[in-house]
């Protein structure tokens, strides 16, 4: 959430911000509400200070004035709760370089890499090519568990593990991390990523935290009553809430994660899209990166996890571009939204593959997460998630980017040590 003493001093970018993603907050009844609270504040300490003045000398008098402050506690309590609501409904403000659009079809290209294959056969798409290899059984799954489930057998279970030992090898390397590090500044941190594997469920209260529990997207979410928990959407949503309620050491920062873990989402707002395959599905396992930085370092962060990102996609030699979200296609809790899209041949454009989300301290303020300088001041931390592999879309981009006349598909440079084979062959039982 934001700080309201900075609602208050910067009320009219707060609105901006507010208008320009397309949602309804009442601002104006906030700071209303927020004026009403502190002045029963107050009138409450100066109810308590006279009592204090009186001390023994007038019980009486004394004991009056503690009743009037108990009368009033239920008062500076509801507004106190009523502030909060509204509080927690007014999203993060965008950065200055966030276009400002209604959806998706807004969102700006900001540069792209590779040449998009050319094909001397009609490429298939990965459903096709999947089950030709009995790689991917979408049928059986739709017996067992319903529609937008797969089974993913063979070599396509191969490249999925091929593509987390090759992300936990990157991002344990500080050679390679340097050299992407480079890009962004010279001297900025090449710090390793701490691999986790973290829980898949998490509480009612911490995913509100998170900013990612609301009225608006709480039907994506799969909730089990009986335990009173939720099924995470991505790594993010427990990684992110590890170091609620703690104060983080400031020589320790850039404290980076990389778990990896199942995601599960209903896709309540895709109705009939992508309903063929394995790219929007309900449950697929992910990679995510996870950042808690000192403030001064939140944009170097985001452009350094874009960076791996990049370098991750490049060294599988897919074609992509790199777009910057617009203020209404950006989740609540995002000041900047990159994403990068990946050239699907099977649909012959460009999808959504990763995304790197720059928080600042909007998740830590909920959570109450905290650095101490070394001066020993305390703030708030930035945090930063982003996509390092999502396994419902890159095998996606691989299987039809490196098809083959013949229906075979070759395995990427990188991972073939991984997969034990190089190229994914017909005529399987």
């Amino acid at each position: 959430m934001l700080d309201i003493k900075f609602i208050r001093e910067h009320t009219d970018q707060v609105r901006k911000s507010i208008e320009d993603r397309g949602v309804a907050v009442d601002l104006d009844q906030l700071l209303s509400l927020d004026e009403q609270r502190r002045k029963k504040i107050q009138e409450v300490e100066a109810l308590k200070a006279s009592q204090n003045k009186l001390g023994r000398d007038n019980i009486q008098e004394a004991q009056g004035l503690k009743q009037r402050i108990k009368a009033l506690d239920p008062e500076l309590e509801e507004l106190e709760t009523q502030c909060q609501d509204l509080l927690w409904k007014v999203p993060n403000v965008v950065a200055e370089d966030v276009p400002v659009g209604k959806d998706e079809n807004e969102n700006k290209v900001i540069r792209s890499w590779g040449k998009v294959p050319k094909f001397d056969f009609e490429p298939k798409d990965h459903v096709a090519l999947g089950e030709a290899l009995d790689i991917i059984d979408i049928e059986r799954a739709a017996k067992v568990s319903g529609t937008r489930f797969a089974f993913l057998k063979r070599e396509a279970v191969r490249l999925e593990f091929a593509l987390v030992q090759y992300v936990f090898e990157v991002l344990s390397s500080e050679k390679i991390l340097k050299k992407i590090a480079e890009t962004i500044d010279k001297n900025y941190s090449p710090k390793p990523f701490i691999p986790v594997v973290p829980p898949v469920m998490i509480r009612p209260e911490v995913f509100r935290k998170m900013a990612r529990l609301s009225e608006s997207d709480k039907n994506e979410r799969y909730y089990l009553p009986q335990d009173d928990l939720y099924l995470v959407g991505s790594a993010e949503h427990t990684l992110g809430s590890m170091h609620m309620d703690e104060v983080l050491e400031e020589k320790n920062l850039p404290l980076r994660y990389i778990g990896f873990s199942t995601a599960f989402r209903r896709e309540a707002g895709s109705y009939g899209k992508d309903t063929k395959g394995i790219l929007r599905v309900h449950q697929f396992d992910k990679l995510e990166m996870e950042s808690f930085v000192a403030p001064e370092n939140s944009l170097k962060e985001h452009n350094f996890l874009i960076a791996i990102e990049e370098y991750l996609v490049q060294s599988l030699e897919i074609p992509y571009q790199v777009v910057i979200a617009c203020t209404g296609d950006m989740g609540a809790p995002d000041a900047r939204q990159i994403d990068i899209e990946c050239w699907m041949p099977g649909q012959n454009k460009y999808r959504e593959t990763h995304t790197a989300d720059l928080m600042t301290d909007f998740q830590a303020r909920r959570l109450n997460t905290k650095v101490k300088r070394r001066e020993g001041k305390l703030e708030f931390v930035h945090m930063i998630d982003a996509t390092a592999i999502a396994m419902s879309r890159m095998p996606i981009a691989i299987f039809e980017n490196y098809q083959q006349k013949d229906g075979s598909i070759r395995i990427p440079k990188v991972l073939q040590k991984y997969v034990g084979v190089s190229v994914i062959k017909q005529g399987k039982e």
